[in-house]
């Protein structure tokens, strides 16, 4: 019979790290460039970040206080997820750093920036997707007494979608070519798509 370690997260985890963030992984990572309001460029990547409709395509990322990009993209209404991969993924680590409001990370990372088509911010050089998106709302959170966390998801709607060629294959993206990865919880734990496997849902007859 199995044992279970069992807490309640408002009194501790009792274990010598926060277990949720690996327990719910792996994540994908929403690596976010945005325009501030002079032009500068930002990119940061976000662990809490998925695709949450599909028709429209509608992202969320959460952000643990207002960081550059929140207020970036609450200033501009644009953004665009840049998909972050093995190949790219020290200099994703390199955007992550606490650097002061306006420096562009995509120099301090050595990325090249390419031109958007209908969003102002650039893409990831070297990405092999990134989608364009305009915000839809910045909602901020609460928790179950009504307490403002200073934590914010920012919902947005893709309005071009960019996908480098070389990773398609019989019109399908390639997701184990491109190498992406995802976070794992704790420090630094990373995954690499390395293999999939498929399996389709069951057809119920009534």
């Amino acid at each position: 019979m199995a044992s279970f370690h069992s807490y309640d997260p408002a009194q501790g985890h009792g274990l010598p790290h926060d277990p949720i963030k690996a327990i719910i992984a792996p994540r994908p990572i929403g690596w976010v460039s945005s325009l501030d309001e002079d032009g500068r460029a930002n990119l940061a990547p976000y662990s809490f970040f998925n695709i949450f409709c599909s028709a429209p395509p509608i992202l969320i990322f959460g952000s643990e206080g207002r960081k550059d990009s929140v207020s970036n993209i609450e200033a501009t209404g644009e953004f665009v997820y840049n998909l972050a991969t093995r190949r790219q993924a020290e200099a994703m680590n390199i955007s992550s750093g606490a650097f002061s409001a306006g420096v562009d990370e995509f120099a301090e990372a050595g990325l090249e920036k390419l031109a958007s088509e209908m969003v102002g911010p650039p893409r990831v050089g070297g990405a092999p997707a990134s989608l364009e998106c305009k915000l839809l709302e910045i909602k901020e959170l609460v928790d179950l007494e009504g307490n403002r966390l200073a934590r914010e998801l920012v919902i947005g709607q893709v309005v071009r979608v960019h996908i480098d060629t070389d990773y398609l294959a019989d019109g399908l993206f390639d997701i184990e070519k491109a190498g992406t990865i995802a976070r794992c919880g704790y420090r630094g734990d990373y995954a690499e798509v390395s293999s999939v496997f498929e399996m389709l849902r069951p057809v119920i007859e009534r």
